[in-house]
């Protein structure tokens, strides 16, 4: 039946106001949901987007052999939820986690603080033994959890000075870079740090819905990142020459570097005392960095980089060098030791530069510099010395002295080589002459190096005129050793005039009145040098420079021991071991060795307490 016009228009009304009105309630319900109440507001943004953050294993660190030195294990974190967390009891919790029960209601009160529904650390860096003790009872406890963390290892427990610390970031290290969160780990001194952006790899996201009380509701796997494991590092050092040397240093003081002179590398890198890195991590860092910190000896200081000292007789090797170079003197030049001038020991009165040597002449290597620095007669005595300082500094400095040396091992000082500003400052412009500094010429005085400049000088002496900056580091990711590392200086000093010192390092150690004999080793031919540093009214330092073979040597080294006395007496000695280690791959005088190993202070009576409180893993 067909419709007439005036039923269809009111049919027609009727649907239109039925769709009406159904717009009408919809616009009333979404200004009531979005302009009265916060409800739905609240609801939408209790499910929220969050990333969650896929760490990066770190790169490794391994010894020049392919010896692991550092690497990863797992550590506990105990996380705690508090709104699980209530009705429990505390003092039963405490003496679980041993932990005193103010101090876990201090850290509970913080978890409450950050949040009742996100998870917080309550113990961080439990060892798998720690972990072991607690976990048959954490089921008591609804809002305790455990996360997994990958903590550094020092495998040996060796070259923690320079290997340096990894540890948690915090507000500053987060400012400089954004791409560290809370509860993020860097490392903070050493290799650790030096080499963090190739070590920390790049981390990875995953995407979640969650909802007010951090509820997964979903993943979002189309804007998932892998992440990327850090590159491993291979470093100079040689774990069993590093192990060895630092034994012979026990309960000593001072540092030992060991170069091998064609490439720069160091082979061992001592600080005495050393101590195991792995006090550093884990539960009881802080009353383990506090007994480090406040123990006498200062084993956190680097020695081998920040200890600034003496030279001593080694530094005439140098005065030697630049003196042939400069025509000065030449290997057949006899001076008179005249003892009236300056101290000297033993019985000799007149030398050559070979002598000399051997001996540790004094009044020889006085003449030999006052002969380079007085080097303008037809001016007054004053600007005389100070014109011919400023030459002598520079070409001091061109052996690596008063510099960092390229600045690749972490923390190294420059040392101090006195120029005239640096006397100009002290005395007066018109207040000194050679005869105010004439101690820095046979290396005490205002010089200072450190163990490095030391070990550095030696390959010089073995490379006949030229060293590579030193270095610690072989190849990162597999990629070889960066270029950075091959930088190779020349110190202006003819190949031939290394000949005669060399010929008086040899006799140093080989000849019977030689000062370094302690440091021969039948079969090896090694030179070397002896010093013994003034330290005002306090027992003497034993310092001493060697290479070997004498012939396409292969380890350069400096050993430096505080408060030992002669340079012959126990630097030497020390040095003599290490090159039979390093060259033959053990020790065949066991007697030299017993007695270095021995030897622990009062090598001075004035240090007998200083060994103690040294905390030990």
């Amino acid at each position: 039946m067909e419709l007439n016009q005036g039923e269809l228009a009111g049919r027609q009304r009727i649907l239109g106001a039925i769709v009406l009105g159904v717009g009408v309630l919809f616009v009333f319900r979404l200004f009531q949901m979005q302009i009265t109440t916060d409800e739905w507001k609240n609801r939408a943004e209790r499910l929220t987007e969050e990333q969650e953050i896929l760490k990066p294993t770190r790169g490794l660190c391994l010894d020049r052999h392919g010896e692991m030195l550092i690497n990863n294990v797992p550590s506990y974190d105990l996380m705690v939820l508090p709104r699980f967390m209530s009705n429990i009891d505390t003092a039963a919790l405490a003496e679980l986690v041993q932990l005193e029960r103010e101090e876990l209601d201090r850290r509970l009160s913080k978890a409450r603080r950050y949040s009742r529904y996100k998870a917080s650390p309550l113990l961080r860096q439990m060892n798998a033994p720690q972990y072991a003790a607690i976990s048959s009872e954490l089921w008591r406890y609804a809002g305790l959890t455990i996360r997994t963390n990958p903590v550094r290892k020092n495998v040996f427990g060796i070259a923690s000075q320079i290997l340096g610390e990894y540890r948690e970031v915090d507000r500053e290290d987060m400012n400089r870079d954004s791409r560290y969160r809370l509860g993020d780990y860097k490392g903070k001194s050493g290799i650790e740090a030096l080499f963090e952006s190739d070590l920390r790899g790049t981390p990875g996201v995953r995407q979640h819905l969650v909802d007010v009380r951090n509820n997964v509701r979903n993943t979002l796997t189309e804007m998932d990142s892998l992440p990327e494991p850090g590159s491993d590092v291979t470093l100079t050092l040689d774990a069993d020459l590093q192990r060895y040397a630092e034994r012979l240093m026990k309960g000593k003081r001072g540092a030992i570097v060991a170069i091998e002179p064609t490439t720069g590398e160091i082979l061992a890198f001592v600080s005495a005392p050393s101590f195991d890195g792995n006090l550093l991590t884990g539960t009881t860092r802080g009353a383990a960095y506090d007994s480090l910190a406040k123990h006498p000896w200062k084993p956190l200081y680097n020695r081998a980089v920040r200890g600034t000292y003496r030279p001593g007789s080694i530094f005439k090797m140098v005065q030697g060098l630049i003196a042939m170079e400069q025509g000065v003197i030449s290997p057949r030049t006899h001076i008179n030791c005249n003892r009236d001038i300056i101290g000297c020991h033993g019985a000799h009165t007149q030398d050559n530069l070979q002598r000399a040597v051997v001996h540790s002449c004094n009044p020889y290597f006085y003449e030999v510099m006052r002969r380079m620095v007085n080097q303008y007669p037809n001016l007054d005595k004053f600007d005389n010395a100070r014109l011919g300082l400023g030459w002598w500094t520079e070409r001091v400095e061109d052996f690596g002295f008063g510099t960092n040396l390229g600045g690749h091992v972490p923390g190294t000082r420059p040392g101090l080589v006195p120029d005239s500003s640096y006397y100009n400052k002290l005395y007066g412009r018109r207040h000194w002459t050679y005869r105010t500094i004439y101690s820095i010429s046979i290396g005490e005085g205002e010089l200072l190096a450190t163990p490095l400049h030391m070990a550095n000088l030696a390959a010089i002496i073995a490379n006949k005129g030229w060293y590579m900056e030193p270095h610690l580091v072989r190849d990162i990711g597999g990629k070889g050793k960066p270029p950075k590392f091959q930088v190779r200086r020349d110190v202006g000093v003819q190949a031939s005039h290394f000949e005669p010192i060399l010929d008086a390092m040899q006799a140093v150690i080989e000849d019977q009145t030689g000062t370094g004999r302690r440091a021969y080793t039948p079969g090896i031919v090694a030179c070397g040098k002896t010093g013994t540093v003034q330290n005002q009214n306090q027992a003497d330092h034993s310092v001493f420079m060697a290479l070997a073979p004498r012939t396409a040597p292969e380890i350069a080294v400096s050993v430096y021991v505080e408060y030992a006395g002669a340079g012959g007496d126990w630097a030497a000695p020390i040095a003599g071991l290490l090159l039979e280690k390093y060259l033959n791959g053990n020790v065949s005088d066991l007697d030299r060795e017993r007695r270095v190993k021995g030897a622990t202070y009062p090598l001075d009576p004035q240090f007998a307490d200083l060994q103690s409180n040294l905390p030990v893993p």
